[in-house]
């Protein structure tokens, strides 16, 4: 199953979950649930799923999990899925 990695740096605490463009060559992510217990993560992660249609499982954090910059990673998606549904270009590797 291919997989894609993609840099996103993260806004929580945001009026709601939405892309918002790109942010020093990242995806930049608004997460309305705030930094704590882990809970901006967990919202990141079902948003990015449901965007791009996968299983929450096939959404991973590879790094940057306490910081506002991350590496994911997402299987069974290309990079022109990813490109089409959240406006990427050049950050998904």
């Amino acid at each position: 199953m291919p997989s894609v990695r993609i840099e996103v740096y993260i806004q929580p605490r945001a009026s709601k979950t939405e892309v918002a463009g790109l942010h020093g060559g990242a995806i930049k992510i608004r997460i309305a649930a705030p930094p704590v217990d882990n809970a901006a993560n967990r919202a990141l992660i079902e948003f990015i799923a449901q965007t791009l249609g996968v299983a929450k499982s096939c959404v991973h954090i590879v790094s940057g999990s306490t910081g506002r910059r991350k590496i994911l990673e997402v299987s069974g998606v290309t990079t022109d899925l990813i490109a089409a549904r959240l406006g990427a270009t050049g950050s998904a590797r």
